[in-house]
């Protein structure tokens, strides 16, 4: 509401200035009278330089009723107002260019970096980076048409609101004359007919402004809503394809918030912009120039400033960047604080750790406040110093135009007219500290978003060959092969592995947590790329084959959580093969062992399974994503733990699905449980990123090596469990007179 004031304030002032100005041109004497005049009069108007401005317009006001003429009253000057207006719109197109010039030189902004530090939740140093004003181009293309029209409608809203003071003083001066008048006959009365024109043209005019501000906000709609959904479908697209890398580097959060909060900012900044920024631009060139010719003195005195203010205006952009970009940045840490707590909401709750996340949260919106807070008060700043400015510029121009008047120099309706043109030029300059928060905003969050844009997969997924149905065989080699996470390129996890899958052959990866396994799941996936050494499918450089048919064809891959979506069993189990019909889908789920209790549900496959499964129980989630990595009939299965997190008898369900599914396959299995490798044709025994054995079961077993260890260590952790299981189901309940119990309570007390 305060910043509302000084308009309110405008407002009142130009009310009382045009009550003041009619009364005082009520009775406008001849040109005899002018020029002669009481002694009165004249004495008056000789020390009008030394007296009070409102004392001096009540005194002319006075001495004017006094000494009316009560012949014909002469035609008020005319306010010259062609010039003006061909002026004016002549230098609509050069300040619309120089206005761009301007801002885009005032207003560069930096860009921020991916935060990879949000996890330390520390703000790391940003890199300078000029907007993509190409890119803009290209999402703006398509809709030039359509810009165009809107652009046009917006410049002539703007060269109408600079033609409406001149008709409105026009009209002042008309009214002038007969302010004093009594009208027997209205109808018949000149007054009608001197007052119709003028006010016709004002009507048609404000019919003209409504339909052409309703044109360049409905285009604008229009251009922003569909850049908007574009460029929403293009960062997803683009996100979606980076690497897996990528992910380990970006929070969820922070992705979602560049989708969604950095889009709407940007297009919302563009609409604004464009609607107002432009329009602004134009009425305050335009206007400007009518000024001029309307009282050239009048507007040096009002726009001597101007400059000033416009070099405040780029200083304190470059000042409010910087917390602008922080802004933006600590509200993404807040979003992905949020989202990670949500999406793990049961690990949440089992932990008891609901107020801690409460903590951290509160931490992060207030701190996301505080910086918003420090850009909304140098905004504030900004625009309350404008205002006092362009305040004191409304009192200055009446008490220039009130001197005129009383020298004869400024008709009412003159005064009227640039009092009404200057509240234009002065809300044209409100709107500076609008656009500039609402612009740098919104160049930040294009930046940001056109960050993203700009990256590039290091993996394509189309990109590759094509291996032939008749050569595809299942084979697999890793030869030398040397990994490092690109998170800790130092720490090598994997150290000259070899290893060969024969075609149809089961190979179990076994080894103590940290010894490289899943990692060796990862890039038979082409989640990441080997740091040295080859990969080869069928004789095939792994790095030659197109990803997405690899994946989509060859490989099925089964971990250890599987993540279902918020949708129908059907849907789930046909997410391996999008094209799958439901007689594929069911044979899939019968060699999943899943098709019983699936069709045994309520609705079937129709089922909804709740978001990430959590309607099924553990061995169920298995069951379905078994069916779903099945559904595509793969060559090659890879097993990552997919049994570790169950019980026993979900276990042995899974197991029967599994020893089903593996069955003419090339198969890679992880195995936590060692019990349930025991028939694999290959086990491969790991430690620190090196193969150390290999062998059957029973062979390694001989060899009293590694693995013999890792079997009875699993084996005594094991009895004991069931030793701890059996002595809590023996184990009587307590008594509330048991000795035991006594002796609590007295020790309590």
């Amino acid at each position: 509401m305060i910043k509302f004031l000084p308009f309110l304030l405008l407002d009142y002032v130009i009310k009382c200035c045009f009550s003041i100005v009619v009364a005082a041109a009520t009775a406008a004497p001849s040109s005899s009278t002018r020029r002669s005049g009481c002694p009165a009069s004249r004495s008056l108007l000789q020390h009008l330089p030394q007296s009070p401005l409102g004392a001096r317009l009540q005194n002319a006001t006075r001495l004017m009723r006094q000494h009316q003429w009560a012949g014909p009253r002469p035609a008020a000057a005319k306010v010259q107002t062609a010039r003006a207006l061909l002026w004016g719109g002549g230098c609509l197109g050069v300040g619309v260019a120089a206005r761009s010039w301007w801002t885009s030189r005032a207003l560069a902004h930096c860009e921020a970096n991916r935060l990879a530090g949000v996890i330390q939740h520390t703000l790391q140093q940003e890199t300078d980076k000029n907007f993509d004003w190409k890119r803009l181009w290209t999402y703006l293309e398509p809709h030039t048409w359509e810009l165009i029209g809107a652009i046009l409608a917006a410049l002539i809203v703007a060269f109408i609101n600079i033609r409406i003071p001149n008709l409105l003083g026009d009209l002042v001066n008309r009214l002038a004359r007969y302010a004093n008048t009594y009208v027997m006959d209205p109808i018949n009365n000149s007054f009608v007919k001197d007052v119709s024109k003028p006010a016709s043209n004002l009507l048609s005019l404000y019919m003209l402004q409504s339909g052409f501000t309703f044109v360049y906000i409905y285009l604008l709609s229009r251009v922003g809503e569909q850049m908007a959904a574009r460029m929403r479908q293009d960062l997803f697209k683009q996100i979606v394809l980076q690497d897996i890398s990528f992910f380990d580097e970006n929070r969820t959060g922070e992705l979602v918030n560049r989708l969604t909060a950095d889009v709407q900012d940007f297009k919302t900044s563009f609409k604004h912009f464009v609607a107002h920024g432009l329009r602004s631009g134009a009425q305050l060139i335009g206007g400007s120039v009518s000024l001029f010719m309307i009282s050239p003195h009048m507007a040096a005195i009002a726009l001597a400033s101007v400059p000033c203010v416009v070099l405040f205006m780029s200083y304190l952009g470059r000042k409010l960047r910087s917390l602008s970009k922080s802004s933006q940045a600590q509200a993404e840490r807040a979003t992905g604080v949020c989202e990670e707590a949500l999406s793990n909401i049961r690990t949440v709750r089992s932990s008891a750790c609901e107020y801690r996340e409460m903590e951290l949260f509160e931490q992060e919106t207030n701190e996301a406040a505080r910086l918003a807070q420090e850009l909304g008060y140098g905004i504030a700043v900004f625009q309350g110093l404008t205002n006092f400015f362009l305040n004191t510029l409304v009192l200055s121009t009446l008490f220039m135009g009130g001197h005129l008047m009383s020298t004869e120099s400024l008709t009412p309706g003159a005064l009227m007219a640039f009092l009404v043109a200057s509240q234009g030029v002065q809300r044209s300059l409100s709107q500076g500290s609008i656009l500039l928060g609402t612009m740098i905003r919104g160049l930040t969050a294009g930046s940001r978003v056109f960050e993203f844009l700009s990256l590039q997969p290091k993996v394509e997924l189309l990109r590759g060959y094509v291996i032939p149905e008749e050569r595809l065989h299942g084979e697999i080699r890793f030869e030398n092969v040397c990994f490092a996470y690109p998170m800790r390129p130092d720490h090598l996890v994997l150290k000259d592995f070899n290893l060969t899958l024969r075609p149809g052959q089961t190979v179990a990866l076994v080894g103590a947590s940290g010894s490289g396994k899943s990692t060796i799941a990862a890039l038979l996936e082409r989640f990441y790329e080997p740091t040295s050494g080859n990969i080869k499918l069928d004789g095939y450089k792994l790095s030659d084959i197109s990803p997405y048919w690899l994946r989509a064809n060859v490989l099925g891959f089964i971990e250890q959580q599987p993540i279902l979506f918020g949708t129908s069993i059907l849907e789930n189990v046909r997410y391996g093969k999008p094209d799958a019909s439901e007689t594929d889908v069911f044979d899939a789920s019968k060699l999943a062992q899943s098709h019983d209790f699936v069709t045994s549900l309520p609705d079937g496959y129709a089922t909804h399974v709740g978001e990430r499964g959590t309607q099924l129980s553990g061995g169920q989630r298995q069951r379905i994503a078994i069916a779903r990595a099945l559904v595509k009939n793969p060559r090659i299965l890879i097993l990552d733990e997919a049994t570790s997190a169950l019980d026993a008898t979900s276990e042995s369900e899974v197991q029967k699905a599994l020893d089903t599914a593996v069955q003419n396959r090339t198969t890679l299995v992880i195995a936590h449980r060692l019990s349930t490798i025991r028939n694999a044709d290959l086990i491969v025994v790991m430690d620190q990123g090196r193969v150390v054995e290999t062998g059957k079961h029973d062979e390694l077993m001989a060899k009293r090596g590694l693995y013999f260890e890792l079997v009875r260590q699993q084996e005594r952790r094991e009895n004991q469990e069931q030793i701890l299981d059996q002595a809590q189901i023996l184990e009587p309940p307590i008594s509330e007179n048991s000795p035991n119990v006594e002796t609590t309570k007295n020790t309590v007390q």
